[in-house]
């Protein structure tokens, strides 16, 4: 008898609802057994699933996917490698369940504190990137939590072989398979099911393009850790040392464009804006890089820029166009980061300190650098193994979300016979 999407989704959930209660309760050693599982699982598979993503290519490139699309769809050798790497990081990791800090005693002699607990159960909805399948459920797994995973249909194919790789995995370690769990359907409805199913969902995560999550963020009836886009500025204060200063603008652009970290907005000091864009621009032309600049940075680049408009502050373009400015001073620089940005990451180039903890206290971001390209801002490079997405609310997570967003704390109490006098 067939199904119908709502019945479906409930039986997902029911599933996920019972692994995350043998998660609870899973030691160190079974999840990392879990996870080495899943790695030798991976390994075994990799001709398959990269064939499968093959697949999800062609087919991506018949339904004419841009190009920022088509890139975070595709799992190289090397992509390959780096979700690996990935895994054997989280495996390495510290698990931080059962954890309790802050004990102390009261005047009554019971001692109170605090023990880090998994969520329970996650929702992840995302798009593209089949990389995402492996490292949602590894953290998941290391954190305690089952979780449901939602990729996009773009992805299909890939997603099925990763998965079955990571349930083959969880099979063999006697972890439940439920614990984690691909919906197997492109419906849309199933989404709506996911984000408003209470009684089995904890928390949902989702991964993708700004509408994905603008609907996500208005529609769940659960909890969401989320960031709508990735608005990245970097700043190239007048005290920049310009060796550093080229290399760090040059990398935050062009290093990947269709990744969340890349930078859209460029903003130079206007004393030493003469200087340096006519080299940074050299470096775009090199990469193909497309500028949109405001009447100083068009009078100084002449032909090489053209005019940016008021919405080219706000975009995130996801490919080789840049916006860029040139601005008075670290005042204005803050001001049109906190007002076009996107609160994710933001850096300052400058030698001079003092200027370098201003721009640290004032941009309300998730991430602030300093002589750092913001392509660091992920998990795998802030040490956390992986991460499940990035935050840019300011309530449990924030920033690169890893194990520790990944659970909660209950209060514990320790007593000796002690009754409340």
């Amino acid at each position: 008898m067939q199904v119908s999407i709502e019945q479906y989704m409930q039986m997902v959930g029911q599933n996920a609802r019972e692994a995350s209660r043998f998660l609870a309760g899973a030691s160190t050693f079974e999840k990392n057994n879990a996870l080495s599982a899943i790695y030798t699982a991976l390994v075994n598979n990799e001709s398959q699933i990269l064939a499968a993503n093959q697949i999800d290519m062609t087919q991506g490139r018949e339904k004419n996917l841009d190009s920022a699309l088509l890139d975070r769809l595709e799992l190289t050798p090397t992509r390959f490698k780096g979700m690996l790497q990935g895994l054997k990081d989280v495996i390495a990791l510290i698990d931080p369940i059962g954890e309790i800090t802050d004990l102390a005693y009261r005047p009554s002699g019971i001692q109170i504190g605090k023990m880090r607990v998994p969520l329970g159960v996650v929702g992840m909805i995302y798009e593209s990137r089949p990389n995402v399948t492996l490292e949602a459920a590894s953290l998941a797994i290391k954190s305690g939590n089952a979780i449901i995973l939602r990729g996009g249909s773009e992805a299909l194919q890939s997603n099925k072989a990763i998965a079955a790789a990571i349930q083959h995995g969880l099979k063999t370690a006697g972890v439940p398979e439920n614990a984690v769990q691909v919906v197997n359907t492109a419906d849309r409805a199933a989404v709506g099911q996911l984000i408003t199913m209470s009684e089995y969902v904890d928390v949902i995560v989702p991964r993708g393009g700004k509408g994905l999550i603008e609907r996500i963020t208005h529609e769940a009836t659960i909890p969401v850790i989320k960031h709508l886009d990735g608005n990245c500025h970097v700043f190239v204060e007048a005290q920049a040392d310009l060796h550093k200063a080229l290399p760090i603008a040059l990398n935050a652009k062009t290093h990947r464009y269709g990744v969340c970290n890349a930078m859209e907005t460029l903003l130079v000091d206007a004393k030493v804006a003469e200087e340096f864009l006519p080299r940074i621009a050299e470096l775009y032309a090199e990469k193909q890089v497309e500028l949109r600049g405001c009447l100083e940075v068009q009078r100084i680049l002449g032909s090489a820029v053209k005019p940016a408009s008021e919405e080219d502050w706000y975009e995130e373009y996801l490919g080789p166009i840049l916006a860029v400015k040139v601005v008075s001073g670290i005042d204005e620089a803050i001001l049109h980061i906190n007002k076009y940005g996107s609160h994710h990451t933001d850096s300052i180039i400058t030698e001079n300190f003092t200027l370098a903890r201003k721009f640290l206290t004032r941009v309300d971001s998730s991430s602030v650098m300093v002589n750092a390209s913001t392509r660091f801002a992920d998990g795998f490079e802030y040490g956390l193994g992986a991460e499940i997405g990035i935050s840019t609310d300011k309530i449990h997570a924030r920033g690169p979300v890893g194990l520790e967003g990944l659970t909660s704390q209950k209060w514990i109490v320790l007593g000796d016979g002690q009754i409340r006098q």
